[in-house]
């Protein structure tokens, strides 16, 4: 792969690792377990507790899609530290660099991406 596109591929991962560690935070999670301190925006003294539920629960939803978007940021940056990015890690081909510039969290090719989904 082209050293400048892989650097500048890794500080997009970088960037987007950043700003997921500083959204889960912001709402309370800890981003290194599946703790959550306290949800932050949802007020426990709502006079409508449905309301309250079904914002707890959206947003508990919210901090879980973060936390597999950081999964797959770490594993797309630990192919990069490992120098196995832009290798399909299921069956070893070349993942395109086009795929790699449009969506840098590829670590599968699109085949075997979409035998997973």
């Amino acid at each position: 792969m082209n050293p400048e596109l892989n650097a500048r591929l890794r500080k997009e991962l970088e960037t987007e690792r950043a700003a997921v560690l500083d959204d889960l935070r912001a709402y309370g999670a800890d981003p290194g377990s599946h703790r959550v301190d306290r949800i932050a925006g949802v007020d426990g003294n709502f006079a409508d507790s449905a309301a309250a539920t079904a914002e707890r629960g959206e947003t508990l939803a919210f901090i879980d899609k973060a936390r597999e978007r950081l999964a797959e940021v770490d594993e797309a940056l630990g192919h990069m530290d490992q120098g196995t990015y832009g290798t399909c890690s299921d069956c070893g081909a070349t993942i395109p660099e086009a795929r790699l510039e449009a969506r840098p969290l590829s670590v599968r090719c699109v085949r075997c991406a979409a035998q997973r989904a």
